[in-house]
């Protein structure tokens, strides 16, 4: 058999930043008509994590990441060739949050700039990194993902604000000819979502006034029964697809799914027909993150896998935009 050497971007490093303050479900319910047995039975959710320091935006979080992993891998900031970063909640409309991101922790010599595809942000800034890795024009990127969420919710809304947290996580990318790194990915898009999952003002249709934010259409929108619906037919659909052709069991993989809603990553954990064991969740502590879940996941899990592992991650987002990737875990024992 001949050996596989084609070069593959692989995860060699993950670090992630939480922010200390703790917004517990009973704390939640003196603010808004809700209460912890009412979120945990409908999301599963039992606290999540907000930025409170004042005058601080996203890329404070993603920093922080950034250079802990850069600290504890023994890197230099001239060692990378760039940064791209998933998010939602940009410090500014520009410039980038990747230029901020890049000037703070000394990263000169490369390309830095943004993505944004809702919660299905880092798979598609994965893949991304991934093909400027497999080209040979970079050779070590960072993507990192990270969400002030609690800057887009409205803490008046009981549907939405106990789904939010925020927090950041970075993954190093790096060529790998062993037959590790990512193998697969499959993304998708469907417009239609514009209707189900948006913000109403502050874009170019309809820039901030006095009146937009009196009405309050400067927060997360979400029609919850439809972005349900979708999230499982499609994280399902492609996921099932990438185990289909790449000849993957359900038993030898570990699934990473989008930390949206517990309900949802059951109903399509079981429509893959996966023990529940092999289905990596966090969402009770860490909440919806938006594009931070799955590097997050990772993050928490790191310990969990061994060099050769096989990982499917799936999310799904506004636009819609959804996805799935399979890799090959390429490093034992990650710091």
């Amino acid at each position: 058999m001949t050996k596989d050497t084609k070069v593959r971007a692989a995860i060699t490093a993950i670090e992630a930043y939480l922010p200390e303050y703790i917004l517990t479900n009973d704390e939640l319910s003196r603010m808004v008509d809700t209460s912890d047995e009412w979120i945990m039975t409908r999301v599963g959710i039992r606290e999540r994590r907000i930025l409170k320091e004042p005058g601080v935006g996203m890329s404070y979080m993603a920093i922080k990441a950034v250079k802990t992993l850069l600290e504890k891998n023994n890197l230099q900031p001239s060692d990378i060739d760039g940064i791209i970063c998933s998010t939602v909640t940009p410090d500014m409309v520009f410039p980038s949050t990747a230029a901020i991101i890049s000037d703070a922790c000394g990263i000169k010599n490369g390309l830095s700039f943004d993505m944004q595809v809702g919660c299905a942000g880092f798979i598609h800034a994965f893949k991304t990194a991934a093909l400027y890795i497999e080209s040979g024009f970079c050779k070590r990127l960072i993507v990192v993902s990270g969400e002030k969420m609690s800057s887009i919710i409205d803490y008046t809304d009981r549907n939405t604000c106990p789904l939010f947290g925020d927090g950041a996580a970075a993954v190093l990318l790096e060529p790998c000819a062993d037959g590790n790194g990512l193998q697969d990915a499959i993304l998708r898009s469907d417009g239609i979502g514009k209707e189900y999952l948006h913000m109403k003002a502050g874009g170019s249709i309809k820039p901030a006034t006095h009146e937009t934010v009196d009405a309050r259409e400067h927060f997360v929108y979400q029609d919850g029964k439809n972005v349900f619906k979708w999230a499982v037919s499609k994280m399902s659909e492609v996921s099932l697809e990438i185990m289909d052709r790449n000849g993957l069991n359900p038993n030898e993989i570990y699934f990473l799914p989008h930390q949206a809603n517990m309900r949802i990553i059951e109903a399509v954990g079981n429509r893959m027909g996966m023990r529940s064991d092999r289905v990596l969740v966090n969402i009770d502590n860490r909440a919806n993150t938006s594009s931070a879940t799955i590097p997050i996941l990772l993050w928490d899990n790191k310990h969990l896998f061994l060099k050769g592992d096989n990982l499917v991650l799936s999310s799904f987002g506004a636009g819609f935009a959804w996805g799935s990737i399979y890799l090959k875990w390429a490093v034992d024992n990650m710091k």
